[in-house]
This record gives structure tokens, C-alpha cells and sequence, in this order.
């Protein structure tokens, strides 16, 4: 059980945000009168009170609100609980999106102190129920759902796509499969064929938002520009190459052409990368066969199921 030690808003993007003793929640944005709210998975978010302390001891002189956070919470390592994890406070529902954020443009207490907490210890939320909190309420981490359903997130690899030159087909595809296999979309991205970018989104995919699927569509083929399989090598613990090689050994019974793909397949920490083709008719086809197996890897991962040998 924790404690709601103090809520922070700001009415304008770029200013500091200050204390409110109580707010309003909505599913649609997140905390009414706080501009960086939104229909997104970061309407809210939250620090821990003993990080914030811990901090001000090294001689930090800050301010709850001074990171950036709406909600400070005592109680809870909130960088130590898995996205999913829900809390109510006071009325309201919240589901944890996100741990930490990349830190683009360093602030002014990175600036002084040469770091900042809370892209390493601040987490993100959504609200999933809407009502009042106030400060002194007391905020309740609620048991996981344990049949709650996979997430996933698509990216496309096109520099016509990215570049608005081609309409991408394949990703709605994945997008509609997945959801009629019963699995949580949260992402949705299209990226141009560079390896740097992909690498980074899937770092962040699975590190901070903890996806468990991610499946990736083109840049798996010969030219110089596809490079979907050497990000996906050079970000995995561990690869996982008889997914990949099922989806080829079952395409070469439709097109010897199936040969020349590089796909690759891996896992890093709880997340399973796939590589797709880029055809929205091989998409199809690979996704029809690999789906129906996909779930019991990924209750493995999540600790949801035991492997077990067929008898």
C-alpha cells in the first residue's frame, strides 16, 4: 500500500509543473488541466517519494514536480514493477505503460546535478478507470490479471512508406491479425530501412514498455538498405531462429523465392522480435502459420506457462 504524497500538474508544455492538492482523472486524457496529458499510453506520470529523497541527499535541491512527474507516491519501486501493474487511487483506476523515458534534451537538474532520476526511475501510465484523487489518498497495487492478453507492436520498415510515397499495407494487416487472435496492440510505427532508428525503437519496446510481441514487416532481403535482420541480431540476448526458419521452410512450399529471405527471429528479455516479409500476401501467409504457436512461447517468457515435452 502506498501513499499519494503529492500531485503535480503544468497548464502549459515547457514550464515547470506545481502542486495541486487534488485532480480529476479521465480515461480520455489523463489529468484533467495538465498539458501533457492525452489519448496515449503516457497520460501520467509517477515517481517514487524515495528516489526523490535519496536524491536529495546527494545535495539535490528539488521540488516535487521538478522531474516532470504528476504523481509522487510513497511506498513503491515503481522501476521494479512489471508494465501492467494497476493501481487505484482514490476512484481512479491506473495501468503503469512505460518505464522511464530517453532523455533528449538534458534539464536543468541533469545540468547540475549530471543526472536525473526520472528517465531511469519515473514510470508512465493510463487511466483506465476516471475519478478524484487528492494528496493522502492511498494508492493500491492491484493483483495482475493472469490470463490478460499478450501486447504487441508492429513496425514497418520502408523508406517509401516513411517518406509518404507508398501506402503501407502490411502493417494494418499484422494489426488486424493480431487483434483477431485476441492480442493487445499498443504500437504502431513506420520507420525508413536504417538500422540505428530500429534499434532504438526495439531497445525501448521491449526495456520500457515491456512488449511481448513485437513483429517487424520488410527490410529482410538482399538490397544494400535492408537491415531489419542485423538490428534485430544486434539487439537480442538470445535468438530464436526456429521461428524464423519455420516461417521460411513453410514459404518454400509456396514460392522457391521464400530462399532469399534473412529474416531473423530472437528474444530480448521478455520480448520476442519477429521478422515478417515485406509483402502484405507473405505477411499473411507466414502470420497464418506461426500465430497458432506463438502463445505458448510467450507464456514461457512471461512466466505463464511451463515448457513441456509432447508425449
Amino acid at each position: 500500500m502506498g501513499i499519494v504524497r503529492a500531485i503535480c500538474i503544468s497548464k502549459v508544455r515547457g514550464t515547470a509543473k506545481t502542486q495541486v492538492k487534488e485532480a480529476e482523472l479521465t480515461p480520455e486524457w489523463g489529468i484533467i488541466g495538465d498539458a501533457h496529458g492525452g489519448n496515449w499510453h503516457r497520460q501520467v506520470s509517477m515517481l517514487s517519494v524515495e528516489k526523490i529523497e535519496a536524491f536529495r541527499e546527494r545535495g539535490a535541491e528539488v521540488e516535487f514536480g521538478a522531474f516532470g512527474e504528476n504523481l509522487v507516491v510513497e511506498g513503491f519501486d515503481f522501476a521494479a514493477l512489471p508494465v501492467g501493474s494497476r493501481f487505484c487511487i482514490g476512484t481512479a483506476i491506473l495501468e503503469m505503460t512505460q518505464i522511464g523515458k530517453e532523455c533528449h534534451n538534458h534539464c536543468q537538474i541533469y545540468q547540475r546535478m549530471g543526472e536525473c532520476i526520472m528517465p531511469r526511475e519515473g514510470v508512465f501510465a493510463r487511466v483506465l478507470r476516471g475519478g478524484s484523487i487528492k494528496t493522502g489518498d492511498k494508492a493500491e497495487l492491484l493483483p495482475l490479471e493472469e490470463k490478460r492478453p499478450y501486447t504487441a507492436a508492429v513496425i514497418t520498415l520502408s523508406d517509401k512508406g516513411a517518406k509518404g510515397e507508398r501506402e503501407d499495407k502490411s502493417g494494418p494487416l499484422i494489426v488486424k491479425m493480431l487483434k483477431e487472435a485476441g492480442y493487445q496492440v499498443e504500437e504502431t510505427l513506420l520507420l525508413s530501412d536504417e538500422q540505428k532508428p530500429l534499434e532504438n525503437q526495439l531497445i525501448r519496446l521491449a526495456d520500457q514498455r515491456q512488449i511481448n510481441l513485437v513483429l517487424t514487416t520488410g527490410g529482410t532481403g538482399f538490397s544494400r538498405r535492408d537491415v531489419t535482420p542485423e538490428a534485430t541480431i544486434a539487439v537480442c540476448d538470445r535468438m530464436a531462429r526456429g521461428i524464423a526458419e519455420a516461417i521460411r521452410g513453410y514459404s518454400m512450399t509456396i514460392t522457391k523465392r521464400a530462399m532469399l529471405s534473412r529474416a531473423e527471429s530472437g528474444i530480448r528479455k521478455g520480448t520476442l522480435i519477429v521478422n515478417l516479409p515485406g509483402s502484405p500476401k507473405a505477411v499473411e501467409e507466414s502470420l497464418e502459420f506461426i500465430l497458432p504457436v506463438l502463445g505458448h512461447g510467450l507464456g514461457i517468457l512471461r512466466g505463464t506457462e511451463g515448457e513441456c515435452a509432447r508425449k
